[in-house]
């Protein structure tokens, strides 16, 4: 028996030393496998973010191959029509996720959670915005991006003489309140009340001919996004006071924003397609880029680097400040919906594809996303802010005006003002650009240089706008998470003080201990002895 047993262990030892390199090379296979199905499963979770990129290298790619072949404006349109559709997918749900989200994320909050977040969304926009304001107006000084440039108001710049009937500042925030107001709903969805003017002749005593401009309403093509924006919290907010009666028209609202957010992921996929083209066809548009630059290079320079500082820098360290969580890490969720911003310039056409990506990657609760992205699509515009300011500072340099300080405060306040308003379409902060103009006495024949470059400094307009609502949201949802910690431990403290006060008397009260010892040891005596004890 010892000998077989001695036999055996040789045997095994003999096993192990023959299976020894086979393990070490099933194992590292499995450490390939494992790697491999890593990869697969990272690819798979952001399919969509690494489709976008290479939407956009390709867009850059095919842009400049196609250059060179002196594409007509028709061929140049067949080219950019799968951007076109894109764009056109994304105003399509623009509507019914603004309206729907707004609605029943107004109701599903209560009124004092609705005015303390829209209280600190408010001061969050509007800080943000005056400092950017304050970033560019002090990024000019250094700069000097007006000192260099040549007023070059030539056909290939951009459009001479645009924007000649110029708007009263006065004029111009009256229709802001105006539009906050829509007289017609169903116009407000394709309409925007502004003032025009016409002229009108005067005779006068002395046989002198006068002319007086005079303010007339128009409607002018284009969401009144603000007037809606405003009606939609109203309604939330009527709804929600309606308790039990309000309750089957939250639920329609509720399932009408699901339906679209669905149909906001079935877009999502042909993102990067539409990108790639809407790139491309921009690239082969340019006509001459070294002209551009080197005229106004000092201007798009000054531009992209405060878009940088406070896209990069400022709004992180606010987030980082507000929540001691990493704000990078925050935004590497958002990949998609900035590349997405930067392709079609427009905040708007962002916002579907920002609720989706914020609310999946980065877990931001939908109450706070639904009800804060669409108002702040609407009225926080940091990029446009720094986009006004630096043109307002570049036209005065241009013109060899020196600012003074009182119109540098008028700069910042009216930028502010003004960047509420903007429209959160290509272009839209170009013509707000004119009441800051107005405002502190500077020509506005100057902005078809602005024109010209616009569709350059846009794109990093639109994303540090959309960069801006999504730290927003990050930060009102981390005070959500919190205050509701804090009242669930609140609570928990309060249960647990009710626990200990539940318990039997006998455990709690050696008095009534005592008593019921007292009333035992004489439960045999007369009641005149009970009473006596008691």
């Amino acid at each position: 028996a010892p000998g077989s047993m001695e036999a055996a262990d040789e045997e095994k030892a003999g096993n192990g030393h023959a299976e020894g390199p086979a393990a070490a090379a099933a194992e590292r296979g499995g450490g390939g496998q494992r790697r491999l199905r890593g990869c697969r499963d990272f690819l798979r979770r952001n399919a969509l973010v690494v489709l976008t990129v290479s939407g956009v290298v390709a867009g850059v790619a095919l842009g400049t191959a196609v250059r060179g072949a002196a594409l007509g404006p028709a061929q140049v349109a067949y080219l950019a029509f799968p951007g076109e559709l894109l764009l056109r997918m994304l105003r399509m749900v623009i509507l019914p996720l603004v309206v729907c989200s707004l609605v029943s994320g107004a109701a599903s909050l209560d009124t004092r959670s609705l005015g303390r977040l829209g209280g600190i969304a408010l001061a969050y926009f509007l800080g943000t915005t005056l400092l950017a304001s304050g970033l560019a107006v002090a990024l000019g000084f250094i700069v000097r991006p007006g000192a260099g440039a040549t007023a070059l108001n030539t056909p290939e710049l951009g459009l001479p003489g645009a924007l000649d009937n110029r708007k009263e500042t006065v004029d111009s925030f009256l229709d802001l309140i105006r539009n906050l107001f829509p007289a017609n709903l169903v116009a407000a969805a394709f309409q925007t009340y502004a003032t025009g003017y016409k002229m009108l002749r005067r005779n006068t005593t002395s046989g002198n001919v006068t002319l007086e401009k005079i303010p007339v309403g128009t409607e002018i093509e284009g969401m009144n996004i603000l007037g809606l924006v405003l009606f939609a919290l109203v309604l939330g907010v009527a709804l929600k006071k309606l308790g039990q009666e309000g309750e089957d028209l939250i639920r329609f609202f509720n399932s009408f924003n699901e339906a679209t957010m669905v149909l906001v992921s079935w877009i999502m996929w042909y993102v990067p397609i539409g990108i790639m083209f809407l790139v491309g066809s921009k690239i082969v548009e340019m006509e001459d880029i070294v002209l551009l630059v080197t005229s106004l290079g000092k201007y798009i320079f000054a531009s992209i680097l405060g878009h940088f500082i406070h896209g990069g820098i400022i709004l992180p360290l606010i987030y980082f400040a507000s929540t001691r969580q990493n704000p990078y890490r925050f935004l590497l969720g958002l990949i998609t919906p900035f590349a997405t911003a930067f392709a079609t310039s427009s905040s708007s056409a962002t916002l579907p594809s920002m609720i989706k990506c914020i609310e999946e990657n980065n877990g931001v609760d939908k109450r706070i996303s639904r009800f804060i992205l669409p108002i702040g699509a609407t009225v926080n515009m940091d990029g446009a802010a720094i986009f006004q300011c630096m043109a307002a500072v570049f036209i005065a340099q241009l013109n060899n005006v020196d600012l003074n300080p009182g119109q540098i405060f008028t700069i910042l306040v009216t930028a502010t003002a003004s960047s509420v308003g903007a429209a959160g379409v290509p272009a839209g902060g170009v013509l707000t650009i004119a009441i800051i103009l107005e405002a502190i006495g500077l020509p506005t024949n100057d902005l078809s240089l602005i024109l010209a470059v616009d569709w350059i400094v846009d794109r990093t307009t639109t994303v540090v706008n959309v960069e801006g609502d999504a730290l927003g949201a990050g930060i009102l949802n981390y005070l959500n998470e919190k205050e509701k910690k804090e009242k669930e431990q609140e609570l928990k403290e309060v249960n647990v003080e009710a626990v200990a006060n539940s318990k039997s008397e006998e455990e709690t009260s050696p008095l009534v201990t005592h008593k019921n010892q007292v009333s035992n040891t004489t439960s045999t005596a007369d009641p005149e002895s009970k009473e006596s004890v008691l």
